[in-house]
């Protein structure tokens, strides 16, 4: 038996009442699942515990089939394990994004969806004017960077907010908080003149683009907790696909091999196809493979919703159609998004997510879609979610 997770990140949300009340999920154009689902396993899935963040570190590490409440200890050590960033006694690593704050509001958390050529160039000028062997810069994919914080472990306390929760909001209420929190102000303060001159933001400027204004750090960590490997825990030699270091970083802590894949990025200039094409030729190798595409959350924290309806229907055109036409053996299929990313909210939720279990072995229970109203309408639901992964493998 060979499996297949396919991760539609932040592909769930609520009703947009501009839409006729629909949720995105609803208004795409899905002939491939919905054939899927004629003959599959509908139901809810709670993928972030209670008292967790609704962050796709939590909500994926439910998905790729660990406990978040026994193995979560912080986003920003995850992804700073994709880039190989060690953690020792003492430090503290945070999420530092590039971000576009105009008038004293946030007005993208991505900096207008900055490229990672871009990004680079500006964390290398922010190193050099703002870096030390106490302060270092780590580019990252896109927007998305990590800042090492040495001898400054109080820095793990202070009180951050993600960038991508107060989309419009004055930041001065978001600012860091509490204990540590200084420091992390500051840096953030000091970047605003460095970035304001920089020619790519010059440049992003002259072609009508938004310029990165300042860095925005959040979800500090100081430790990553070790987790025993998937093939220790479910027996399956896997491998995972992403644009994204989180999931990279996430297959890393769990012992899977990471699928190097020419076109795979974070938007909707994904190549779908190549993608999934890569990912089953791989299960030649592997027993198991984790897809994950992040095209439907950027577009849900854009609050666009033609962008989400379009990630979602190329998953489906390219993507899907492919898990259809699967002659390799014997295939089981979980298709879910890790959390709501609602284009009106354009934020995360921790409201349990629709789920596909589909192939042999599984029996159907006259689902319709994969939507959030379909899904709840079946009853089921997964309660803990990261119980979906033993459901998938039948154990």
């Amino acid at each position: 038996m060979k499996y297949c997770v396919l991760i539609m990140d932040g592909a769930a949300g609520l009703p947009i009442p501009a839409r006729g009340g629909k949720t995105s999920l609803e208004l795409a154009l899905t002939p491939n699942l919905d054939k899927l689902v004629k003959n599959g396993l509908v139901g809810l899935a709670k993928m972030v515990p209670d008292g967790l963040e609704p962050d796709s570190s939590v909500a994926c590490m439910s998905i790729f089939g660990y406990d978040p409440g026994n193995y979560y200890s912080g986003r920003a050590p995850i992804e700073a394990k994709s880039l190989g960033i060690e953690i020792n006694p003492g430090e503290v690593l945070f999420r530092c994004n590039l971000v576009t704050v105009q008038s004293g509001k946030m007005v993208s958390h991505s900096a207008g969806g900055i490229s990672t050529e871009e990004d680079h160039e500006l964390i290398a000028a922010l190193s050099k004017e703002l870096g030390s062997r106490d302060v270092i810069f780590y580019p990252g994919i896109a927007y998305r960077n990590i800042l090492k914080l040495k001898r400054q472990p109080e820095t793990a306390e202070a009180l951050c907010t993600p960038p991508h929760d107060i989309p419009g909001k004055d930041i001065s209420s978001y600012l860091p908080q509490g204990k540590g929190s200084t420091i992390l102000k500051e840096l953030m303060t000091s970047s605003e003149a460095i970035l304001r001159e920089h020619p790519v933001n010059k440049k992003r400027i002259a072609r009508g683009q938004l310029p990165a204004t300042q860095i925005w750090l959040f979800w500090g960590s100081g430790n990553v907790k070790s987790m025993p490997s998937f093939h220790e825990v479910y027996r399956q030699n896997a491998a995972v696909t992403s644009g994204v270091s989180l999931l990279r970083g996430l297959g890393k802590m769990a012992g899977l091999s990471i699928l190097e894949i020419n076109g795979v990025t974070d938007g909707l200039d994904n190549d779908y196809q190549a993608q999934i094409k890569g990912a089953l030729n791989a299960l030649k190798d592997y027993d198991l493979i984790i897809v994950h595409v992040e095209s439907p959350d950027e577009a849900g924290h854009s609050g666009i919703a033609n962008d989400k309806i379009t990630a979602i229907e190329n998953i489906d055109k390219h993507m899907v159609s492919e898990l259809g036409k699967w002659d390799g053996g014997d295939l089981r299929v979980l298709v879910t998004p890790d959390h709501p990313t609602p284009v009106i909210t354009r934020t995360h939720n921790s409201e349990p997510v629709p789920f596909l279990l589909w192939g042999k072995g599984i029996s159907g229970n006259h689902a319709r879609r994969l939507t959030e109203a379909e899904a709840q309408a079946t009853g089921v639901l997964v309660d803990p979610g990261w119980h979906i992964m033993r459901k998938l493998i039948g154990e």
